[in-house]
């Protein structure tokens, strides 16, 4: 496996730390905090005209036919900027849809998916329940030619203007996904109040809401694992473009702080903390990227390096987070400091789709598997 970028995938990162520097900055940013909206609605023009939301969509249905890997380049970019919308809740339907959708939801949803006139996101985890299939308690029942939904999901991101959700529930005892139109008679979206003002999360709930038989996809508890470890892997990838900007704030911020006649980066218990912040950015970094490649690749131990790469990141983002708040003093928490937002967003990311408790479970649990006979 060649772990080096592709040129075009270099590219499309440069490409996307400009376009978000320039259409959102830090100080854009906070302004779309207190509003209601889930995206800035400029931003997401210009980026599904650059392709973004169609990104590993395939070609035929109006995508550019990449892989994990370019997404996580745009979440990684996404994540430093601290930036909003539904890039990523939409990769993740569109990638569920074109793996295990009907043809007729398919041919019908995924351009308009990949032209970014419409945007999804994925209702997966429920309250006070852990984020696996086991912790799966929504319903689903067969009635003639429809599914009825029952249950209540939570930390569905941008669900408010989401038109799609995609809900994971226990049809007859086993986990399967349905495309919900979110105005659907007995869908209630309620926004919630969470540590992260850069995003927005929803609570959904669901009752006797009626969905076509033909709108449920052909996954299965393989297929949703294979999900939830592709969604671990984006949000590790903006976890570690929040750890890098974090950086790069305490860097420059020990180099002009001046305690003792001297910048505070001078001293060694400094330089040494800083140095730990930076090996764990480079082992995310490592870590998610190579899981993405074995994703893209098929490789036989994908599942591990994403168990691996999300166990890694939950536990680096807290880590780099308490450190650059060390750095910096008191004045790295308080609202006006950009850092303070950075450290409520990792802190969002160590949790988001498993912590790593979760996650180092779960390699346990394939580490143990006997080795497939060849």
């Amino acid at each position: 496996m060649n772990f080096e970028l592709s040129e075009e995938q270099i590219l499309l990162r440069e490409a996307s730390r400009d376009l978000l520097s320039d259409l959102a900055p830090i100080e854009r940013v906070r302004a779309w905090m207190d509003g209601d909206e889930d995206v800035d609605p400029e931003v997401w023009s210009l980026t599904s005209d650059l392709g973004w939301p169609g990104l590993a969509l395939p070609e035929e249905y109006g995508g550019a036919g990449q892989g994990l890997v370019e997404l996580v380049l745009v979440a990684e970019e996404t994540g430093r900027a601290l930036g909003r919308g539904p890039f990523t809740s939409t990769a993740l339907v569109g990638r569920a849809l074109a793996a295990a959708g009907p043809p007729r939801l398919r041919t019908e949803v995924l351009p308009e998916l990949a032209a970014g006139s419409r945007w999804a996101t994925w209702a997966f985890a429920e309250p006070h329940a852990p984020w696996t299939l086991d912790g799966i308690r929504a319903t689903a029942r067969t009635e003639a030619d429809v599914v009825v939904l029952d249950g209540v999901k939570t930390a569905v991101q941008d669900a408010g203007g989401a038109r799609l959700l995609l809900v994971t529930a226990l049809h007859d005892g086993i986990p399967a996904s349905f495309l919900v139109d979110r105005h659907a008679p007995g869908v209630t979206v309620r926004r919630r109040r969470v540590l992260d003002p850069t995003r927005s999360f929803y609570e959904v709930r669901f009752e006797n809401v009626r969905v076509p038989y033909g709108h449920r996809l052909d996954d299965g508890p393989d297929g949703i694992q294979r999900l939830l470890d592709e969604a671990s892997l984006l949000r590790c990838a903006d976890a570690l473009g929040v750890m890098e900007r974090m950086l790069e704030l305490t860097v420059e911020h020990v180099k002009t702080r001046v305690q003792f006649g001297r910048p505070i980066g001078a001293f060694q218990a400094v330089k040494h903390a800083c140095a730990d912040m930076a090996l764990l950015v480079h082992g995310t970094r490592a870590a998610t990227f190579h899981a993405a490649m074995a994703v893209d690749a098929g490789a036989d131990d994908a599942a591990r390096a994403a168990c691996a790469a999300a166990a890694h990141a939950s536990a680096a983002a807290g880590e780099v987070a308490g450190r650059a708040l060390q750095l910096h003093g008191g004045v790295g928490f308080t609202w006006e400091h950009d850092l303070h937002l950075h450290l409520r967003r990792a802190r969002a990311d160590s949790v988001l789709y498993g912590d790593s408790a979760v996650h180092r479970d779960r390699l346990c649990t394939l580490l143990r598997r006997p080795p497939v006979s060849a």
